[in-house]
């Protein structure tokens, strides 16, 4: 019995559409996952009477497996009553030992000279998103604590709504 070489194409053809069916359905589950991972909330605190006292720490601990790469960046928003024209932040990673891993003080500008918002008002509130680390390398695993602190001349400060710290890096 002769095979019939019309049948053995369309056999092959279908065969072939199921395994590139199968393997797109692969690659999007894959790439959903890995999607979890990128803009990862890694810190966040809603301030309450929008104040924000010198050493109220906005931490947490983070668990690495892996060497990790993380790209950070902090969104804070701010209300009429915040009196400054900037903000002076703490940013320090602190290894299982509870040893400052990686340490950095940042100074935003949000107005102008002439004390104008660099950002538009939304519901109540002038948002930024600032970058914080574009290449924070963790090599070791282990626990390490993620502290934001904020280091202005006179506090309480008033006027600072929300903070969040997020990974914007899919995990290496």
């Amino acid at each position: 019995m002769t095979k019939n070489p019309y049948i053995c194409t369309i056999f092959h053809a279908c065969k072939m559409k199921r395994f590139g069916l199968l393997l797109l359905a692969c690659l999007l589950c894959l790439s959903g996952c890995r999607q979890a991972e990128k803009n990862a909330v890694l810190l966040h605190r809603d301030f309450y009477n929008t104040v924000w006292e010198r050493f109220d720490y906005v931490q947490d601990v983070i668990e690495v497996s892996s060497p990790t790469t993380y790209d950070l960046s902090l969104r804070i928003s701010f209300t009429d009553d915040y009196p400054y024209n900037d903000i002076s932040l703490i940013f320090t990673v602190f290894d299982e030992n509870d040893d400052p891993y990686r340490a950095k003080a940042y100074k935003f500008a949000l107005k102008d000279a002439d004390g104008n918002w660099n950002s538009e008002k939304v519901d109540n509130a002038y948002t930024f998103v600032l970058p914080i680390n574009k290449q924070l390398s963790i090599s070791d695993s282990g626990k390490y604590r993620f502290r934001i602190e904020q280091k202005m001349p006179i506090t309480p400060v008033v006027g600072v709504k929300a903070l969040t710290l997020t990974n914007n890096q899919i995990k290496n």
